[in-house]
């Protein structure tokens, strides 16, 4: 089965649809399978103390503008399912409250994504897991007994894990790809990988370690405003990630030692 590709787009739109859209497109040029958004309800995931927080940005002056700024409505998200359809390409989103869930669940995505920063808000869980829809659990800064505790709750949800390390970027010697493994042998679950790294490859190795989704973030430009824009890959790097992702499924084969259809004849011709 080839390997499941998505660009995270999350903020990285910076409130616009046009951009949402050229992202978009960049992430089908690049060859992903889908893209993903993230879908937060202000007024639950934020107290009035943390959105009257001073916090200059393009939106004004305060947390709460800028949170405001950056999101979707319900309606916004109808029009970018559409344009993905017109694209051809699988979208979700990563939603951090119950509404939310509710609403994005609404529009009819094919999976959700649960954030690492909510792995251990049972209630959230417990809304995602009553959509019925397909689920990544990311488990970026989890312990095992953490992780354990969401499988659990999820146990009859169709499940993929994804192994994150969840600063951005996030340093070279913290990746740990071989919790992939680990993981792997622990829940007997699909495991996948999401990158927060300024590089392509770690991902390219998360695919050689097994993974079977791989999530990266995606920018049109690593310099533009935006607080993850430079934890991202541009589109020449993010295509360059799939390139060498889809050559190692195509160079891995099934394991099995024997003589290969191009070695026959040079087996008769050099064989002692």
């Amino acid at each position: 089965m080839s390997i499941y590709i998505s660009a995270e787009i999350g903020i990285n739109h910076n409130g616009s649809l046009d951009q949402a859209k050229r992202l978009i497109e960049a992430a089908k040029a690049a060859g992903a399978d889908a893209v993903k958004f993230q879908k937060r309800t202000i007024e639950t995931v934020y107290t009035p103390e943390e959105l009257a927080r001073p916090r200059a940005s393009v939106f004004g002056t305060t947390n709460g503008e800028l949170k405001r700024g950056l999101e979707f409505s319900l309606e916004q998200y109808r029009e970018l399912d559409a344009y993905c359809r017109q694209v051809e390409i699988e979208w979700s989103a990563s939603c951090w409250d119950v509404g939310s869930v509710a609403a994005m669940a609404d529009v009819g995505p094919p999976w959700l994504k649960i954030p690492s920063a909510l792995l251990t808000d049972t209630i959230l869980l417990e809304a995602y897991r009553a959509t019925g829809i397909p689920l990544l659990l990311s488990t970026g800064m989890s312990t095992e007994a953490e992780v354990d505790q969401a499988v659990q709750t999820l146990h009859d949800c169709p499940l993929v894990l994804l192994h994150c390390c969840a600063s951005y970027p996030s340093p070279l010697d913290e990746l740990n790809l071989s919790a992939i493994l680990t993981m792997q042998s622990r829940y007997g679950l699909p495991v996948g990988y999401s990158s927060h790294s300024v590089s392509p490859w770690p991902c390219l190795m998360a695919a050689c370690l097994g993974a079977t989704v791989l999530e990266a973030h995606l920018t049109l430009d690593r310099t533009l405003w935006g607080s993850d824009q430079a934890a991202s890959l541009e589109p020449h790097a993010f295509g360059k990630m799939v390139e060498e992702v889809r050559t190692w499924e195509r160079a891995r084969g099934d394991g099995i030692k024997r003589v290969m259809p191009s070695e026959v004849a040079v087996k008769a011709k050099l064989r002692r």
